[in-house]
């Protein structure tokens, strides 16, 4: 027992090494990228103006689109999806950054050009990462789950909005022009949309899963500041002589180049939540809590509200209706579920013929299923509670307890192993005993017999077995199991116990009667001198039929006794078998010829079966009716004679 617990104790503080390790591990892991992508922000930023933000965003795609190279089809698709996300979007930045003076006859059509391209490369950057993120959530899920998640996605985004455009409103765009204000929001509100699906995907995952959406999130928030900078910093948009925003732009692009390597950076796509938390429940209530503080503050401040505010919440709100409904209905449907499975388990459990029972540790049984009625005959409802060994044959009780405290042993540490089987005997309520073959297993609540009922299996092979070795007219032992008590007898031989004699005998005059008066009556003759021949033995001695009307008997003596002699014994059989027969009304007579050897050192059970059978076949040379010996000279032991 100290033994299983030691080394239950060692596995134990392993695995609480092992997570601890790993937890230090992905830390570490996450802070390299930081520092990685930190430092490669600084050294980006002596790049010319307009290089090397659009340069990291080449980076980043080229790091999502090779590792879409190495996954499954699924993932890759989502992994290309954002890599072009990313790619547009450093068109966007690239069209941006262009110099506004544009001089000559075509500078209109130029800056048209231009402008063009950073709407459409925002558009596509914006619309392939939402594109890819409402495929990742539709994962492994219902479409109730997927509408939930992005439901909390666009709940996060739109919050954040709108505490963006009530910070970032009048820095924007001062003349009071919302269309200005938006445009110069675009790649803000991109990134707090894709920011928002992500959080939502984070806390559907595991915790061990959460590195890489973790850091995914972060760089968003990295890229959301940038881009803030950009509007709230005048130009150039320096500090100490370091671009923030180009600096902070190249760091978030670095991590998201980070992320698909990370771990859980592929199966980060790979959610399957289901059962909604409470906290995740409460959480929905955030991103409105977030609007009306921004929107009170704003207020408060002397500002007005506007329709871009009133919009952005009246969403939110509507968003935080549609996921309780969603979350309400899908409870419903996961208690529709499991109320059905759980039916359907008690259909199983209750028609099955085995008894399923459950103990606990301390050896009260917890559970019994309704087939303990119809095997044993006890209403489950009187079994719970009582404790093991439970109507249990005291022959079995040892087995039976030695493998319940082996397994409870086990469970205690949490070093679960195989379960145990079993065969032991459980009386049942009528009084009589059945064969039960168990297996016991671990459970939750402590182990988990599952019993059944062999009591006729057990029958059956007694059955075979008697088969196999007894005569099926008459029940008397066969040759097979005759000549292994000889030998048995042979082997336990001393010099003390009277050697074991062999009586062969043959019924005279029988084949006359069965071929006279018919099989029926020649069977039933032979089962009465089989009779006839157990009782004119001892107890201890062996009668046996070969076949046909040939008879043999073992006789044995044992250390201290001085049991008759064999030709005395074989005088008492003759007399007995020549006896009348009444089968029915009708009567029979036969005779029998006895032939006997006695063993004597060194022979072999064979060959004293032929020695008497070669002296009964002397007798019926002799006249029939009569006793022959093998040995002549053989004398009694205790008698001091054997004779003719």
């Amino acid at each position: 027992m100290v033994a299983l617990v030691g080394r239950g104790g060692l596995l134990h503080a392993a695995r609480i090494g092992w997570l601890y390790v790993a937890g230090v591990g992905k830390a570490l892991c996450v802070g390299l990228a930081v520092a990685v992508a930190v430092g490669g922000g600084l050294t980006a930023s002596v790049l010319p103006v307009g290089v090397g933000v659009p340069a990291a965003h080449a980076v980043a795609a080229l790091s999502l689109l090779t590792r879409a190279r190495t996954v499954a089809e699924r993932v890759r698709r989502r992994l290309r999806l954002f890599a072009v996300s990313v790619a547009a979007g450093g068109l966007h930045h690239f069209a941006v950054s262009q110099p506004s003076s544009v001089t000559g006859h075509s500078a209109g059509v130029l800056r048209s050009m231009i402008q063009g391209l950073g709407i459409a490369g925002i558009a596509v950057c914006l619309g392939l990462g939402v594109a890819g993120l409402m495929m990742a959530a539709a994962d492994n899920g219902t479409n109730l789950m997927w509408l939930r998640r992005v439901l909390d996605g666009w709940m996060i985004a739109g919050s954040l909005l709108t505490l963006c455009w009530v910070l970032l409103l009048h820095r924007a765009d001062p003349g009071g022009d919302v269309s200005a204000s938006v445009l110069a929001l675009a790649r803000v509100v991109t990134d707090i949309l894709v920011l928002g699906l992500v959080v939502a995907l984070c806390f559907s995952l595991e915790l061990g899963k959460r590195t890489a959406t973790t850091v995914a999130a972060l760089a968003l928030v990295v890229l959301a500041v940038s881009d803030m900078l950009r509007i709230l910093l005048p130009a150039p948009s320096t500090w100490y002589g370091v671009p923030l925003a180009a600096t902070c732009s190249v760091t978030g692009l670095l991590l998201v180049a980070a992320v698909p390597w990370m771990p859980g950076g592929v199966s980060a796509v790979g959610v399957g939540e289901r059962v909604l938390p409470v906290v995740g429940v409460v959480a929905g209530f955030v991103p409105v809590l977030v609007c009306l503080l921004a929107i009170g503050a704003h207020v408060v401040a002397g500002g007005r509200t506007d329709a871009v505010m009133t919009a952005l919440t009246g969403t939110v709100l509507l968003g935080l209706g549609a996921r309780q409904g969603i979350a309400h209905a899908d409870h419903l449907r996961i208690t529709r579920e499991a109320l059905a499975g759980e039916a359907h388990y008690r259909t199983l459990v209750d028609g099955s013929s085995d008894v399923i029972t459950i103990v606990g540790l301390d050896g009260r049984v917890l559970y019994v299923s309704a087939a303990a009625r119809r095997v044993l005959g006890y209403r489950p409802e009187d079994l719970v509670g009582a404790r093991l060994p439970l109507y249990t044959h005291p022959d079995d009780m040892t087995p039976l307890m030695q493998a319940v405290e082996r397994l409870r042993q086990e469970a205690e540490p949490g070093n679960r192993g195989p379960g145990r089987h079993v065969f032991w005997r459980v009386r049942a309520a009528d009084g009589g005993w059945r064969h039960v073959e168990s297996t016991i297993s671990h459970h939750p609540e402590g182990l988990i017999f599952n019993s059944r009922d062999v009591t006729e299996r057990v029958a059956l092979q007694a059955q075979l077995e008697h088969l196999a070795f007894h005569d099926a007219l008459t029940g008397l032992p066969n040759r097979a199991l005759f000549t292994d008590r000889v030998a048995h007898a042979l082997r336990k031989r001393t010099a003390s116990t009277i050697p074991p004699a062999v009586l062969f005998l043959d019924l005279d005059g029988f084949k006359a009667v069965n071929d006279s008066a018919g099989h029926a009556m020649g069977d039933a003759l032979l089962i009465q001198a089989a009779r006839r021949l157990q009782a004119s033995v001892r107890a201890g001695d062996t009668v046996a039929r070969l076949g046909g009307d040939e008879f043999t008997a073992l006789l044995e003596g044992e250390a201290g006794a001085c049991p008759p002699p064999a030709r005395e014994v074989a005088e008492r059989i003759l007399s007995a078998l020549t006896k009348p027969y009444r089968i029915g009304s009708t009567e029979a007579v036969v005779s029998a010829s006895i032939g006997i050897a006695v063993a004597m050192p060194g022979i072999t059970p064979d060959d004293l079966l032929d020695h008497a059978d070669q002296a009964m076949y002397e007798a019926k040379t002799a006249g029939k009716g009569r006793i022959r010996m093998h040995h002549p000279q053989s004398q009694d032991v205790c008698s001091g004679m054997l004779n003719h």
